[in-house]
């Protein structure tokens, strides 16, 4: 390749996610050079480059000259498979590069993943940034919400790219920003995927009060999802639910929702997001709520069992019992909807400051809303009012107790216990709602039952505990107390 044509980077690993991201580059103006293992791919991408616009896109099947085709400091981007495949492509692809180059992890990475690789690269003389990227194949084309983390000298030299390739959002700008040092960008990334699952569980239990309580139809599903899509509940996941309810089946009759067997897969983020809320010892029991779903429900032949077991309860009887008014559920299910969602959003910024404060990141979790506007799976209206929260109050100590956000729970409350409170007469599990609801009662009660837990840590155990009326560590004997009393 002649020099005057170098590219201005490169990106290797060319499934969807890849290639998407990939055309994109190119269609902002940015001349890219593309390799993957499997040449059938690269090729592939080279002919989408050219139907998509005639892009300035460039295949290689060898990885020294995919690496020699780009300008110096050379830059790749990789999306690939977490774990090792992530080794294996950085070993396959820095034996050719040199001190200054740069790699970018655009995957799913386990945060400590990129920190360790970080310092490997560091001793190679090659900077490293980990980037997450969220909106799926189609904000990877259009433009994604990106968040990388790690190397500020490598992200000062993508910068200029990254601005143009992210989603652009009116009045706030492209959907990327420097997340912070280390793994910060992968650790954003992760908690965004356990809000997304909380978020998808909430939509799912939603979906079944209305259609197995409320006996709304799948037309009537659409036309409700369509009308929240217009107000406060305005997001990407709630548009696309609509757009789900509308498609009729192709295979037969009916619609396909139907079809689909009620069995959630996951990649992993989910659970190491609630992994990382118990070894910081946050509470975000709607995002494990969401994963505990996803894992019964993949108990799918156990629950077919289970519900002949189960068939003499009376459970389809007490539904059939329940007689409600349609408008004043879909009203109520609305606002149990956005009060739930307000948990589980703020179960996931408590879990990033955290992080934060441990790993010494200084993550701004309002410019994180901000990014998180547009381009990504959770993108929603309200995040603008998550952003103004903490542009209000830095240091928010939960988005619950924002001014703005408490008058909404308070006016919320009566719909969402309401909605829980039938949910749970009528038999249907609402584990998220109720899990959103719990963690909103615990949180606002000056004084909760813990004195009674910390009472019984201290008879069995000598646990000892404080007082609430002076300081100081207590211990009291009272299997001799209580041997006294009983004698």
């Amino acid at each position: 390749m002649a020099e005057q044509k170098l590219t201005r980077i490169g990106l290797a690993g060319l499934a969807v996610m890849g290639q998407n991201l990939a055309l994109n580059i190119a269609e902002k103006g940015f001349p890219i050079s593309v390799y993957n293992r499997s040449t059938v791919k690269v090729d592939e991408t080279v002919e989408r480059a050219k139907k998509e616009g005639n892009l300035p896109l460039f295949g290689f099947h060898d990885p020294e000259s995919f690496v020699n085709s780009i300008q110096k400091p050379r830059c790749i981007i990789m999306l690939v498979k977490a774990g090792a495949p992530v080794d294996q492509t950085i070993k396959t692809l820095s034996q050719y590069m040199e001190k200054g180059d740069c790699i970018i992890d655009g995957g799913n990475e386990w945060y400590e993943n990129t920190e360790r690789r970080e310092k490997a690269m560091a001793e190679l003389g090659l900077l490293y940034l980990g980037m997450g990227v969220s909106g799926g194949e189609e904000g990877a084309r259009n433009g994604p919400s990106m968040m990388p983390g790690g190397s500020i000298e490598a992200y000062k030299y993508i910068e200029d790219i990254v601005l143009k390739v992210a989603a652009q959002v009116p009045d706030s700008g492209p959907c990327v920003t420097y997340i912070g040092e280390g793994g910060s960008g992968n650790f954003v990334k992760m908690v965004h995927n356990g809000i997304e699952y909380g978020d998808m569980q909430l939509i799912s239990e939603a979906y079944d009060v209305l259609k197995s309580v409320g006996k709304l139809s799948n037309e009537e599903l659409h036309e409700v999802f369509s009308e929240w899509n217009k107000g406060e509940l305005q997001s990407f996941l709630i548009e696309i639910t609509a757009d789900i309810f509308g498609i009729k089946d192709d295979k037969a009759d009916g619609y396909l929702v139907d079809k689909v067997l009620d069995k959630t897969g996951m990649k992993g983020t989910g659970k190491w997001t609630v992994q990382q809320a118990a070894d910081l010892s946050i509470a975000a029991p709607t995002i494990a709520a969401s994963l505990d779903s996803r894992f019964l429900s993949g108990l799918k032949d156990e629950r077919v069992e289970a519900s002949k077991v189960f068939k003499q309860g009376g459970f389809d009887d007490i539904l059939a019992d329940q007689n409600v008014d349609k408008e004043k559920l879909i009203t109520d299910v609305r606002q149990a909807l956005y009060a739930s969602k307000i948990c589980s959003y703020a179960q996931g910024m408590n879990l990033i400051r955290a992080k934060s404060i441990e790993k010494g990141w200084n993550l701004k979790l309002g410019e994180l809303a901000r990014i998180w506007k547009g381009g990504c799976i959770i993108r929603a209206i309200f995040l603008d009012r998550i952003k103004q929260a903490y542009d209000r109050n830095s240091e928010l100590a939960n988005l619950l107790v924002d001014p703005e956000f408490a008058k909404e729970m308070v006016e919320r409350q009566s719909a969402w216990r309401r909605v829980v409170c039938l949910a749970i007469n009528s038999g249907i599990s609402t584990p998220g709602m109720s899990s959103s609801l719990a963690y909103f009662d615990t949180y606002r009660r000056e004084r909760v039952p813990a004195n009674l837990v910390q009472a019984q840590r201290d008879y069995f155990g000598a646990h000892t505990y404080e007082r609430t009326d002076m300081e100081g560590s207590f211990h009291t004997e009272w299997f001799k107390l209580a041997k006294q009393i009983k004698n």
